[in-house]
């Protein structure tokens, strides 16, 4: 049976929660992490005591990881203020998904190749300040429509292996995957190099809502030898407590 966990705010997790989810991966930007005028980050009060065993939503846009002419040293300062909090209510090895589309887009009239080596240092940054708190960053691919940097999972493979950075998986995402007509054989191909996944129907809708291929990625999924979690990534619609219910049995559902 699937572990099934939810992407969120605060009130979609606990929603989440009370109809049985397994966990929530929450958004870590203006939800699990409150930060002050100054920048200075905080855990948000109502996360104290917690453990989650993932966490979206790493960075603010204004930390502009592949803009060759923003501060580097910004970006260590970001990274070594943000984990410290979060490991505070993150499990053993929490996963730690690096999308970001705004953070990581280029900026426009940038050099394309100081911006992707920008982008690769900024990575490896942040892999380094997690894995000081025992978390693991994972690269997520993000259609085109989100950033113009790294948009589907062959992609995010050649970039790691270009830039020669290590130790950072890949989050397989249905959504991404559909918005850039990337084959479903991809995420067999680069299993190895799977560290995590999203699910939503097409859309990005609650599952069963439309005609994505949720089932088909899951078993995609099993069958190259994924026993991970699942996190579902939804635009959730105005009968939220059912739309969640039913995608968390709609998985549970699947063998």
């Amino acid at each position: 049976m699937t572990t099934v966990g939810l992407i969120g705010p605060r009130a979609n997790g606990l929603i989440a929660q009370r109809l049985g989810a397994d966990y929530v991966e929450p958004t870590i930007v203006g939800n699990v992490i409150l930060f002050a005028d100054d920048g200075t980050p905080s855990l948000n009060p109502e996360f104290a005591g917690e453990r989650h065993p993932s966490f979206a939503i790493l960075l603010p846009g204004d930390v502009r990881v592949a803009d060759p002419a923003f501060d580097l040293e910004k970006v260590r300062s970001y990274f070594a203020s943000i984990f410290p909090v979060l490991a505070q209510v993150a499990e053993p090895g929490a996963k730690i998904v690096f999308g970001s589309g705004a953070a990581r887009r280029i900026p426009e009239g940038a050099d394309r190749s100081a911006a992707e080596v920008r982008f690769a240092e900024s990575l490896a940054i942040a892999r380094d300040a997690a894995a000081a708190h025992g978390l693991r960053v994972m690269l997520e691919p993000l259609h085109q429509g989100e950033t113009n940097l790294i948009h589907t999972i062959g992609e995010a493979v050649d970039f790691l292996d270009a830039h020669g950075i290590d130790g950072v998986p890949v989050v397989a995402d249905l959504f991404h995957i559909e918005q850039e007509g990337e084959p479903l054989s991809t995420v067999s191909d680069h299993i190895d190099r799977i560290g995590h996944a999203h699910i939503a129907d097409a859309g990005r809708r609650w599952l069963g809502a439309g005609d994505g291929q949720w089932r088909e990625f899951v078993a995609t999924l099993r069958d190259a030898g994924f026993d991970g979690p699942v996190s579902l990534e939804c635009n959730w619609g105005d009968d939220l407590e059912t739309e969640i219910a039913a995608s968390i049995a709609a998985l549970r559902a699947l063998p």
